[in-house]
């Protein structure tokens, strides 16, 4: 799983709108929709505890625990017990310059700006 860097949907806006040259143009936010999730998961705290950081992405290898659900009924796992999903909501939270920057390495966007026409 690539490691990838998050933004808000009020951030990629505002990056979209600066880059088309019309900062002011209105945005009409209008709250959490039903069924609507606040940040999306990259990997489950049981992957994340075997997962191998790699640096750019992280390695899952595939689960091969057995099916004797009695052991981790009794003694549970501790590490899974002491991590957190991995997600958009705690990994690197780009801001609207990071997030303009990343978008310009987009050829679309880099013809779209340059041109200014959609």
């Amino acid at each position: 799983m690539q490691k990838a860097p998050a933004a808000t949907v009020r951030v990629l806006t505002s990056a979209i709108t600066e880059l088309l040259g019309n900062p002011e143009h209105p945005i009409n936010i209008i709250g959490t929709r039903h069924g609507e999730k606040l940040f999306e998961a990259l990997l489950s705290r049981e992957e994340l505890v075997t997962a191998e950081d790699l640096g750019d992405y992280y390695r899952v290898p595939p689960d091969n625990r057995d099916l004797n659900y009695g052991k981790f009924v009794e003694s549970g796992e501790v590490k899974i017990s002491s991590s957190e999903d991995y997600n958009s909501h705690n990994t690197m939270r780009l801001d609207v310059v990071g997030l303009k920057e990343l978008l310009m390495k987009i050829p679309l966007i880099q013809d779209i700006v340059n041109n200014k026409s959609l």
